[in-house]
C-alpha cells in the first residue's frame, strides 16, 4: 500500500471514529446521604454523559435564583426561538410566548422538557452557553470536580460529562440547600394547559421510600437514574449510568439499594401510623375521637424535611355539631409563601374529591426563628378530606387530614 493510500485510510478511520456515536458506559454508586459513606461503587469516577440528569443542576440554579430573589414563581419567562426549536422531550412552547417560572420547574421535574430547560437557562444566564458556564462553576463549588456542562438540557454534547459520584453529590446538595423545594421531585404528574405529564421516575411508585430525583436518556448515555430513598430514617442516594433499558436500569437500581440498605442494617420499612378510619354507617356524623395533645406536631420543610408519606396523622377532636365542610388537608409546610402556594395548588389540581367549594388556604405561623407557611386546602367534609389524602399519598405526595378547629 502506498503512503498516500495509507494516509487516506487513516483519515477515513479517524473520521469514522469521530462520527460514530459514543457507547454508553456503565457506572453506579450508592452513598449514605448523612455520612457520605460509599456503600456500593462501580466506575463511580468515570466520566459519562449525564443526559437529562443535567436538569438537576438546572433546577439547582433555578432554586438558587428564587432564593436570591432573582426570580419569582409567578414571573413570566419569555420563550425564545431557540427554546421553541428544541428537540423532544418538550412541552411544545411557542416562540414569543411566555411561561411562569413554576411551570418551567414542574416541566423539568416531570416531563423533563428541553424547551423549558432553555427558557430557564436564558432567564438566568441570558444565553444558554453563558448559563452552562455558570452551571459548571457552581457544580465545581459543590465539589463536583469532574463535571462539565455545555447546555441546560442534557441533549448530546461531547463536552458535557459527569460521574456517578458527582451526581450523588448534587442530589444531596439539592435537598440540603433547598429543602423548601426538594419535595417537588416527588410529584408524579403535573398538569399544564389541560395536559397532564407523568414523572419519568417510576421508582416513585414502585420502590418504597423513594422521593426523587431524576432520570435521563440519550443514545450515547444509555438509561441513567439518580434516586433518593429514605427508610427507617436512613437516606441513601443511588446513581446508575448506562442502563440498557429503562426497566433493567430500574431493576438494577433496586438491587444495589436493597444490598446497601441491608449493609446498614435496614431490612424493613417502618410502618407509618394510619389515619383513623371513619365510621362507615355515619358519613355525616363524626364519632368523637381522642382529644388533641396540648402541643400538636409542627410540619416543616427545613432540616429533616418530612417527605411524602412521613407526616404523622393528626388526631381529631370533633363533635356531632361540627359543619361537614370544616375539614381540610395539609400537604406541607414551608419557610416561604410561594412554594407553599405551589404545593397547595398542585394538590387541588390532583384530587377528585373537590366539590367546587374547596379552596387553597395558606396559614402563616410566626415563630421566633421566622415564619412558617402551611399549605392547606379547606372546605371539605371528613370523608372527602380522608379520600383526598388517600389519592395524594398514592401519588407520593404528603397529606394530613386536618379536623375542624385547626384552621
Amino acid at each position: 500500500m502506498t503512503l498516500g493510500l495509507k494516509l487516506i485510510s487513516t483519515m477515513l478511520l479517524t473520521l469514522f471514529v469521530l462520527m460514530a456515536p459514543a457507547q454508553a458506559k456503565y457506572a453506579s454508586l450508592v452513598m449514605d446521604a448523612h455520612t457520605g459513606e460509599i456503600l456500593y461503587s462501580r466506575n463511580a469516577d468515570t466520566k459519562n454523559y449525564p443526559a437529562s440528569l443535567t436538569k438537576m443542576m438546572t433546577l439547582y440554579m433555578a432554586f438558587e435564583a428564587l432564593e436570591k430573589g432573582k426570580l419569582t414563581m409567578k414571573q413570566k419567562l419569555p420563550v425564545s426561538r431557540r427554546a421553541a426549536g428544541m428537540a423532544p422531550s418538550k412541552l411544545g412552547l411557542k416562540y414569543r410566548s411566555t411561561i411562569a417560572t413554576k411551570d418551567v420547574i414542574m416541566a423539568l421535574v416531570t416531563k423533563s422538557a428541553n424547551d423549558a430547560a432553555v427558557v430557564m437557562a436564558e432567564a438566568i444566564g441570558g444565553k444558554e452557553t453563558t448559563f452552562a458556564r455558570m452551571m459548571t462553576k457552581r457544580a465545581h463549588a459543590l465539589g463536583m470536580k469532574r463535571t462539565t456542562f455545555r447546555n441546560a438540557s442534557g441533549l448530546p454534547n461531547r463536552g458535557q460529562l459527569s460521574t456517578a459520584r458527582d451526581m450523588a453529590t448534587l442530589a444531596i446538595a439539592l435537598r440540603r440547600d433547598f429543602p423548601q423545594y426538594y419535595g417537588l421531585f416527588s410529584t408524579t404528574s403535573y398538569t399544564y394547559k389541560k395536559r397532564s405529564y407523568r414523572n419519568h421516575n417510576k421508582l416513585l411508585a414502585s420502590y418504597q421510600g423513594t422521593d426523587g430525583v431524576k432520570t435521563g436518556y440519550t443514545r450515547a448515555s444509555g438509561f441513567n437514574l439518580v434516586a433518593s430513598v429514605v427508610r427507617n430514617n436512613r437516606r441513601l442516594i443511588g446513581v446508575v449510568f448506562g442502563g440498557k433499558t429503562g426497566r433493567s436500569r430500574d431493576r438494577h437500581m433496586k438491587e444495589i439499594l436493597d444490598k446497601s440498605f441491608k449493609r446498614v442494617g435496614v431490612t424493613q420499612v417502618a410502618k407509618l401510623p394510619a389515619v383513623p378510619k371513619r365510621n362507615p354507617r355515619r358519613e355525616s356524623v363524626f364519632a368523637k375521637a381522642a382529644p388533641l395533645p396540648k402541643s400538636r406536631p409542627t410540619l416543616t420543610a427545613s432540616n429533616d424535611i418530612k417527605l411524602p408519606g412521613q407526616i404523622a396523622a393528626v388526631q381529631a377532636d370533633t363533635s356531632v355539631n361540627q359543619p361537614i365542610s370544616d375539614w381540610g388537608i395539609q400537604v406541607g409546610a414551608f419557610k416561604k409563601y410561594e412554594p407553599a402556594k405551589m404545593a397547595a395548588d398542585q394538590a387541588l389540581a390532583q384530587i377528585s374529591t373537590n366539590n367546587g367549594g374547596t379552596q387553597v388556604h395558606i396559614q402563616q405561623v410566626d415563630k421566633a426563628e421566622g415564619s412558617l407557611y402551611r399549605a392547606r386546602l379547606k372546605g371539605l367534609d371528613e370523608v372527602a378530606a380522608r379520600n383526598a389524602c388517600r389519592e395524594l399519598k398514592e401519588q407520593r405526595m404528603s397529606c394530613v387530614a386536618v379536623p375542624p378547629g385547626l384552621f
